[in-house]
């Protein structure tokens, strides 16, 4: 038996997922009958609108708007079975083809319904505004329509606008998918076995340092030797990004992000900013204590994750690990771990790894009139149940934004981390709570801290690494070399002087799909994991009422900005102390690791 099924008997069951409840297959009746309706209807929807959105009544387009949402459940329903399929394994061919062809079909139906967003934006605002007042059909949407115009300045020509719509299968959308592919699909050799990218990762938290190495090692071998189709890969993206933001008329490569997050640029400016000037107090002297608890006078890279000498390294099994993440969602509010208790009761989870997976974690939350699915790549660390914990806090906070619609459930991603870390922060704190033992005690606090590390200062640091590469890409080509150049000189930034990189870490920026799949996305991160350390400390000094306050704004999924949803809390994430406060909880943390 080989150390990889042996880890999975040690799990116990691991559940996968039932897609049943989108299609049934690939060759679903429903399946083709949902699109061949959908061809149909954006067609008549076209017929009647196209060119006459300025003129028709404010509740003629209330219906449109109604009309307008229905299409888009029933694409999003197809797309939602399409990705999660492919995302379950991404090597099949025949599973990347039906992808593909599904992404291509959607294309088309969508193209023709171009125009309702654009004809909206080109509406003058008062008149807009007395429509709205006119029709509570159509004031439904405001919250929609509001966001929807915060792009209206970088709108482009028609013509302009559905070609570049069309042309995303074939341009954007396939040089994602040949990455997912790609790393999909890589190979590492580690003490004998073929393992994916997940466990070889896996191996640089391994107890056993010379493993640790080996993994770390091979890692970055494997992925030099992807280097030049990475680059390419990159470098073709970020040029793709900065024409279109060029027509566009964007001013910085991250301003699409922050219009799509509803979040102004000087808030994002103020957390980077105090996580930057954050980073010797918090990862730096980390680093150098844990260098220390491990006997180090510096920590080589493959030991950032290492755990300290007293963790007993115990395997959760998966309905351990379950039972722990209900029952801290329960200790807060019955209501949140019954929703929760849904995915495991229902086939909602895909928990198992194997060949052609996807790697790493996410809560899907497909559409509204069915439900969220998890991916998850479980191997019964303490890290597994804590992205356990993250994951199925999106899914919940899914569950409860559903009722606004397929037009408005979605949360912008700067919210959307709230109910994920909030999660994490239950479940971290019961744990933490029920253990007695001094170095278990301490154990689980360094293992937050390092999780907390990883959330704030390891993705500000990338998200200063994107900044870099999309500010120069405009002057040439970037070379793989100084890609790596980048990559090393924000981590040394950022984790200090304690750390010491060898060469081949050099390499370790290309597997990080974020920078792909959606630019900018990794502040996030940061911003999710303060706020809700405000936000918790905001709980603890005032449980009555909280719990009802904290479920109005989950469901309020995207109506609402972060002032609007943080302001019964009395917290104000534009005030520039909000994320020093965040960031003291990390340094409390320190601080007490210390003293232990």
């Amino acid at each position: 038996m080989s150390t990889a099924e042996a880890d999975a008997n040690d799990l116990g069951h691991l559940p996968e997922w039932d897609l049943g409840d989108l299609y049934s297959g690939t060759d679903s009746e429903e399946l083709k009958s949902d699109l061949e309706a959908a061809a149909v209807a954006a067609s008549e929807f076209a017929k009647r609108y196209r060119g006459r959105i300025a003129e028709v009544s404010a509740d003629d387009l209330g219906a449109a708007m109604a009309t307008y949402e229905e299409l888009s459940e029933t694409l999003g329903r197809v797309m939602s079975f399409a990705g999660l399929l492919h995302a379950g394994n991404v090597t099949d061919p025949e599973i990347g083809r039906f992808f593909q062809n599904t992404q291509e079909r959607v294309n088309a139906i969508t193209t023709e319904l171009i125009f309702f967003s654009l004809e909206f934006n080109r509406l003058e605002e008062d008149d807009l505004a007395a429509k709205l007042e006119a029709s509570g059909a159509l004031a439904h949407y405001g919250p929609w329509l509001r966001d929807l115009r915060v792009f209206r300045p970088y709108q482009l020509a028609d013509e302009l606008e559905t070609l570049l719509h069309e042309k995303e299968v074939a341009g954007r959308a396939a040089w994602v998918r040949l990455f997912d592919q790609t790393m999909a699909g890589l190979s590492f050799e580690i003490d004998g076995e073929s393992v994916a990218l997940e466990q070889a990762l896996h191996g640089l938290s391994d107890p056993d340092g010379d493993r640790r190495r080996v993994a770390a090692k091979e890692i970055g071998r494997v992925l030099e030797s992807e280097s030049a189709l990475l680059t390419l890969i990159t470098n073709t993206l970020a040029k793709d990004k900065e024409i279109e933001d060029r027509w566009r008329g964007f001013e910085l490569p991250a301003q699409p992000r922050h219009l799509a997050n509803q979040v102004e640029p000087e808030v994002v400016d103020a957390l980077v900013s105090a996580v930057r000037q954050a980073y010797p107090r918090l990862s730096h002297r980390y680093y150098t204590h844990k260098a220390a608890w491990l006997g180090q006078e510096k920590l080589d890279y493959w030991d950032r994750n290492a755990p300290l000498p007293e963790d007993d390294d115990r395997t959760i099994a998966w309905d351990e690990a379950r039972d722990r993440v209900l029952t801290a969602y329960g200790a807060f509010s019955p209501e949140l771990a019954d929703i929760g208790r849904r995915f495991f009761d229902n086939a909602w989870i895909d928990a198992a790894l194997r060949p052609g997976k996807a790697p790493g974690a996410f809560a899907h939350p497909t559409v509204p009139s069915a439900h969220p699915y998890l991916h998850l790549n479980y191997q019964g660390r303490v890290r597994d149940v804590m992205t356990l914990a993250h994951e199925l806090g999106h899914g919940v906070h899914q569950v409860l934004a559903a009722g606004q619609g397929a037009l408005m459930a979605d949360t912008p991603l700067t919210l959307a981390e709230t109910a994920s870390v909030f999660g994490e922060q239950l479940t971290f704190r019961a744990l933490l709570d029920g253990e007695s033992d001094a170095a278990r005690r301490r154990v689980m606090i360094a293992g937050k801290v390092e999780d907390m590390l990883n959330t704030v200062v390891r993705q500000i640091a990338f998200y200063e690494f994107e900044r870099q590469v999309h500010q120069r890409r405009p002057e040439g080509e970037l070379t793989a070399e100084e890609l790596g150049e980048i990559w090393l000189g924000v981590q040394r930034e950022s984790l200090g002087p304690a750390l010491r990189f060898e060469d081949d870490y050099r390499h370790y920026w290309s597997y990080v799909p974020h920078f792909l799949h959606s630019p900018f996305y990794v502040y996030a991160y940061a911003f999710g994991d303060c706020l809700v350390n405000s936000l918790y400390a905001a709980y603890q000094d005032s449980k009555a009422g909280f719990e009802e306050k904290y479920f109005t704004m989950l469901r309020a999924g995207g109506t609402l900005r972060h002032k609007e949803l943080l302001a019964p809390f009395g917290l104000d994430a534009s005030d520039p102390a909000f994320w020093s406060r965040g960031l003291a909880v990390i340094e409390g943390f320190i601080d007490e690791l210390e003293a232990g």
